[in-house]
């Protein structure tokens, strides 16, 4: 594929959903303070995702200390920010081009914890160019985070963005490994360096608030029915919260298309020890000489 290409409609598309995201991701930044309301800061910034003319790829995942994603606010969330350290992991997209995008807001003192993973995905950036393999990229997050004295999570990776599909191949580790592809122009990846104080690892939690289609079918109850016909028409394979259908017993008819294997739940992933994790992310484009990051903030 040749740069010519990358001027379609298709990249365009990916382009304005990482224009509109840097905007909200700054935006939605400043708003994160102790005592701010963690439902209000996501439902302004998936607002605002609309208002400048996108829409959510995912529900805002707001993960506190040691979790490290798919936390989002319920339907009546009252927890408040406190002295925290506080990822927010945000996304949009155009007709189904999607951009991503995380960044840590400290309000918990730890400063260098949350400079690890800025620096390791600016080393990892200036690495990517057609032909670099990804365990190549994975070795620079990891030699920086070592450099701090933190360990990367070895078990989250970035990854390809795909049309309607948060999540494609190839996988961008936080590691050095042998494994893996080499990337090539017109490959659309999004970069996420997680850091932590403690293992390097993540787990599942309990708690589910966002859900994913797996697959269409018949369903007798009505609020399960409804669910279903607003996640296809909405949503399609993009990630949903609860908090986002409108039917009534809106847990109640996820639960049951969860039981009928009609969608699948996110539980919260946590660093295994209990430690703190950070992160940042940006989505790229892979062009002939480099590569054209599409969630930069613009001065």
């Amino acid at each position: 594929m040749s740069d010519a290409n990358l001027t379609t409609e298709k990249y365009e598309k990916h382009r304005e959903a990482g224009r509109i995201l840097a905007e909200v991701r700054d935006a939605t930044t400043e708003r994160v303070e102790v005592g701010a309301s963690h439902l209000d800061v996501a439902e302004w910034a998936e607002n605002k995702i609309r208002e400048l003319g996108g829409e959510p790829a995912f529900p805002v995942n707001i993960s506190i200390d040691h979790e490290a994603a798919h936390a989002t606010p319920s339907i009546d969330d009252d927890s408040t920010f406190g002295e925290e350290m506080i990822n927010l992991d945000i996304g949009v997209h155009i007709d189904g081009w999607l951009a991503d995008t995380a960044i840590t807001v400290d309000l918990s003192g730890n400063p260098e914890l949350k400079e690890a993973p800025e620096e390791a995905l600016d080393a990892a950036l200036e690495t990517i160019e057609p032909g670099v393999h990804t365990g190549m990229i994975g070795a620079e997050i990891e030699d920086v985070i070592d450099g701090y004295g933190f360990n990367p999570v070895v078990n989250l990776t970035g990854h390809g963005l795909g049309h309607w599909k948060q999540h494609v191949p190839p996988n961008i580790p936080n590691r050095a490994v042998d494994s893996g592809v080499e990337l090539e122009v017109g490959d659309v990846v999004a970069v996420e360096p997680f850091a932590t104080d403690g293992s390097g690892k993540v787990n599942e939690g309990a708690s589910e608030e966002i859900f994913g289609l797996d697959r269409e079918r018949s369903v007798r109850n009505r609020q399960a029915r409804q669910a279903l016909d607003q996640i296809t028409e909405s949503y399609k394979t993009l990630p949903f919260a609860t908090r986002w259908l409108d039917v009534n017993r809106a847990e109640m008819a996820l639960r049951r298309l969860k039981q009928a294997n009609v969608v699948h739940g996110y539980p919260v992933l946590q660093e295994e020890e209990g430690t703190l994790v950070s992160q940042k992310e940006h989505t790229v484009i892979v062009t002939s000489d480099g590569c054209e990051v599409t969630t930069q903030s613009i001065d």
